[in-house]
């Protein structure tokens, strides 16, 4: 029993250790991901994310796979003026074989407080990003505010939806 016991806490131990260095290596992955953007990085944002990966931002409408959301990011990239995110508060989780991993984090961007979330696999020993979804945050006190604003542009997108 002494041996059970014994070598569950060696493997727990040895899951905490490699999970703290994973958690490092996916925060530093991550923060020079943003880092990336902010100084118009093209490749060094664009590798990060792997070839079969999804991009969805703040607008309904984006919905990107990688080649559609380099479509879209290249002109920002090239003319020197792509976004800058800065991670204010970042929380990692890592599947039981330690081969997916999954984050959110609140952003000081220049649509204020932002909420990103994503999901990295692990691919040749390299995290990458496989989907990450961007979000603004909204005030419970001003929602119904928003809500009128946005409402004329979702309303016409929503026709386009079978109910």
């Amino acid at each position: 029993m002494k041996k059970i016991i014994f070598l569950f806490c060696l493997t727990t131990f040895a899951f905490a250790q490699n999970t703290d260095k994973e958690t490092a290596t996916i925060n530093i992955l991550l923060d020079n991901w943003h880092k990336a953007a902010a100084t118009t990085n093209f490749d060094g944002y664009f590798n990060v994310m792997a070839e079969e990966s999804i991009f969805i931002g703040t607008d309904a409408t984006e919905n990107w796979d990688k080649k559609a959301f380099i479509t879209f990011a290249k002109p920002y990239f090239d003319k020197g003026k792509a976004w800058n995110f800065t991670p204010l508060e970042r929380h990692i989780f890592f599947s039981k074989d330690g081969k997916t991993a999954w984050f959110d984090e609140l952003l000081d961007t220049q649509m204020k407080i932002c909420r990103g979330s994503g999901v990295l696999v692990k691919e040749n020993k390299t995290w990458k990003i496989k989907h990450y979804v961007l979000s603004m945050t909204i005030p419970n006190d001003t929602s119904n505010e928003v809500i009128k604003i946005k409402a004329p542009i979702e309303d016409a997108l929503l026709e386009g939806y079978e109910k």
